[in-house]
């Protein structure tokens, strides 16, 4: 039984949007000891395989074939594998809040990506919040790219982040049409992370990365944070919101969580936002809420109305 059958869908979108606010910030502590090939490969690896113990637990189908393997892997190396080298990547140049703020756009890739594969009708209030979206974003940026005028770190963290959205989507995109498929929820949450794990732990060994376990308890706390709340807890409240609202609506998980991502690198990073960081951010959070009008308490109708 997913998420979605216990917990209204308020309350889905709440718990995601708490988490992944504070584990832009999480990452940086794995970050301080690991590389972020490592980083994901060890976050994944330990949620893929906890899921899978408990699904076993409860008896669920664990043997899928040929199809339903690559289906989760497509899901599992964009969405728990590539989007985030990306990320734990950009978060070495920009503060993890900015990263976090880029993912701001994220409904709108989703829809333009539904556009193209199954001609999901884009309206003229997604197109002019998806251009709110892009200017919000392009604010925040711009602070970042006159500090380092004479180097190019915040060119680096800007392409990263795009990178991670982008590659995001394609998860995203994937995992909403596995359900079609009657994949059950948790076996394929966690075959997709393990998917994801093996692909960074390939990407590790390439780059020559070392899995020596530091001693360090912050990297262990965060370690477990991410894999069991930002992983486990998390995926599989936004998947199971997803599956209720669709892929766009499910996508305004991104509108409060670079908000408050913000405010938690504001306190924790020395990050020091100026105005037009601010504004940016509300007009990111305006253009994605145009975008989805999400109506979390309504049936999944109503919320599929709105894409």
């Amino acid at each position: 039984m997913s998420p979605g059958r216990a917990l209204p869908t308020w309350q889905l979108f709440a718990i995601a949007v708490v988490i992944w606010s504070t584990t832009w910030h999480a990452i940086l502590y794995q970050l301080a000891h690991t590389t972020p090939e490592v980083g994901v490969t060890l976050r994944f690896a330990l949620a893929g395989a906890l899921i899978l113990a408990v699904a076993a637990w409860r008896g669920e189908r664990l043997r899928f074939g040929v199809r339903e393997h690559a289906l989760l892997a497509l899901q599992g190396v964009f969405m728990y594998s590539v989007a985030y080298l990306a990320v734990y990547h950009a978060e070495k140049y920009v503060p993890s809040g900015l990263v976090a703020v880029g993912y701001s756009a994220s409904p709108l890739v989703n829809g333009v990506g539904a556009w193209l594969l199954w001609r999901t009708p884009l309206g003229p209030r997604f197109v002019f919040g998806g251009a709110l979206c892009i200017g919000g974003v392009t604010l925040i940026f711009r602070p970042e790219f006159t500090q380092v005028i004479a180097g190019d770190d915040a060119t680096r963290g800007a392409l990263l982040t795009v990178a991670a959205v982008l590659l995001s989507s394609v998860g995203n995109l994937a995992a909403s049409r596995n359900l079609a498929h009657r994949i059950p929820f948790w076996p394929a949450l966690g075959g997709g992370m393990l998917y994801g794990a093996a692909v960074s732990c390939v990407a590790a060994v390439a780059t020559g990365a070392s899995f020596t376990w530091p001693v360090a308890p912050s990297w262990w706390l965060s370690l477990a944070y991410l894999s069991i709340a930002g992983s486990v807890i998390a995926f599989a409240c936004f998947l199971a919101l997803q599956q209720r609202v669709g892929p766009g609506p499910a996508s305004s998980v991104g509108v409060m969580t670079p908000v408050l991502a913000l405010v938690i690198s504001a306190l924790f990073e020395g990050f020091r936002p100026v105005a037009m960081t601010w504004l940016g951010a509300a007009l990111a959070v305006v253009g994605n809420a145009l975008i989805l009008k999400p109506r979390l308490g309504g049936s999944s109708a109503d919320a599929r109305a709105a894409q």
